[in-house]
């Protein structure tokens, strides 16, 4: 009789525990509700990732004070008890202490930190303690603390020292370090910065920013704006933006066109600037919008036909990016990194000389051939500053740090 065949069941290898999604905590000092570019950089860069399948978690300051935890757009946002600050209008601050319980209960991968005020270095030396790689993205210059720090002009020269070598003793503690354009980068080697810096751009959303080819009236008339050649600002209005020269300029360009300035933002200048519109005669010509939400700014630019940045303290201006996407012709201050915006789709100007603004703009609101020629040539610029390029080669620098 023949042997019975017993069947044998291959033995199979226990399959591969999935790997987790990379962890990514990012550490700031100023996050929505806060209204400024950084703010509104980390918010997209927070989402950003989430939405490409990694683990986000921001560490910020409460924006009402107590301490809290709240899963928002995908992203665990973990606000810690903040204060009033005493010398800004509508911004708080964090509470010093230690981060480490905080740290270990997210084990990142990776730590990337957008500034070295209280969060930002507090959030390094706990990373360092435990052994988390650090990328850090430097947005600071001192020119946007003087004017709420009252530093007399006589003293911003020693305090702008002082607050370099801060910075550069916290950001020396880091793995990598990126600023948004090369010119701001060539700028912290000036200031004896003496690692190495890459340029990564913040990026925009360049579905959501875009041309539009409907009659502008439409976008004009959501924000009560008169149906007339329409020059746009988007920012805080704060000293260093030096929007005085915006207003003084709108005199040169009404002797040729029946022209209209807007503001979109909130600061400490819009009393100043209502005061020296209504002195040298056009106070019904500057309109101020106050806070727009970020969902109907493409209908902001789209009532515009010229974006006006006069700045001089701008490592990248996240708003001119978005004027560019929109299809706008710029005009803006020959000053840090704006330069690096203006190649054939606009003007630079010195900052101060108000008559060669009011030339340049003068000169897009009554060439319509002009207006589009700039305009597409702003769009072709703007399409190299995709937010999902940016947010892949930040993820490549996570990986490359944490290896």
């Amino acid at each position: 009789m023949a042997t019975p065949m017993h069947t044998l069941t291959p033995q199979l290898a226990p399959a591969p525990a999935p790997a987790r999604p990379r962890r990514v905590l990012i550490s700031t000092d100023t996050y929505p509700p806060d209204v400024n570019g950084a703010a509104y950089f980390t918010h997209r860069l927070a989402t950003g990732l989430a939405e490409r399948g990694n683990q986000v978690h921001v560490i910020c300051q409460s924006e009402d004070g107590p301490r809290k935890t709240d899963l928002v757009d995908g992203v665990v946002v973990h606000r810690l008890r903040s204060a009033p600050l005493l010398v800004h209008p509508t911004m708080r601050v964090t509470v010093p202490g230690r981060l480490d319980r905080l740290m270990a209960a997210i084990e990142p991968d990776v730590l990337h930190t957008q500034g070295h005020f209280v969060v930002g270095r507090a959030a390094i030396a706990a990373a360092r303690r435990r052994g988390v790689p650090v990328v850090a993205t430097n947005h600071f210059m001192p020119d946007n603390l003087f004017q709420f720090a009252h530093i007399p002009d006589r003293l911003r020269i020693k305090a702008g020292r002082i607050a370099w070598r801060d910075f550069a003793r916290i950001f020396a503690k880091a793995d990598h370090i990126t600023t948004p354009t090369r010119l701001a980068a060539e700028l912290l080697s000036d200031q004896g910065f003496q690692r190495e810096v890459e340029a990564v751009s913040c990026g925009i959303d360049l579905a959501r920013f875009h041309p539009h080819t409907e009659p502008k009236a439409w976008a004009r008339k959501l924000f009560d704006l008169e149906d007339r050649p329409t020059v746009l600002f988007v920012g805080r209005l704060d000293e260093e933006k030096r929007l005085d020269e915006l207003v003084r300029a709108l005199p040169y360009i009404l002797n040729t066109t029946d022209a209209q300035l807007a503001f979109v933002g909130k600061g400490n200048q819009r009393g100043k600037l209502e005061q020296l519109a209504r002195r040298i005669g056009v106070g019904d010509r500057v309109r101020f919008l106050g806070f727009v939400p970020d969902e109907q700014m493409p209908q902001a630019f789209a009532a515009a036909d010229a974006f006006g940045m006069p700045g001089v303290a701008e490592l990248q201006s996240i708003a001119t990016l978005e004027a560019m996407a929109s299809g706008l012709p710029v005009v803006a201050a020959d000053a840090m990194a704006l330069p690096h915006l203006v190649d054939g789709n606009g003007y630079l100007y010195q900052p101060g000389d108000v008559i060669s603004l009011a030339r340049h703009l003068t000169s897009i609101l009554t060439d319509e051939a002009l207006r589009e020629r700039l305009g597409k040539a702003s769009r072709e610029l703007a399409l190299t500053h995709d937010h999902q390029t940016s947010l892949a080669r930040f993820e490549q620098i996570y990986d490359e740090v944490a290896r």
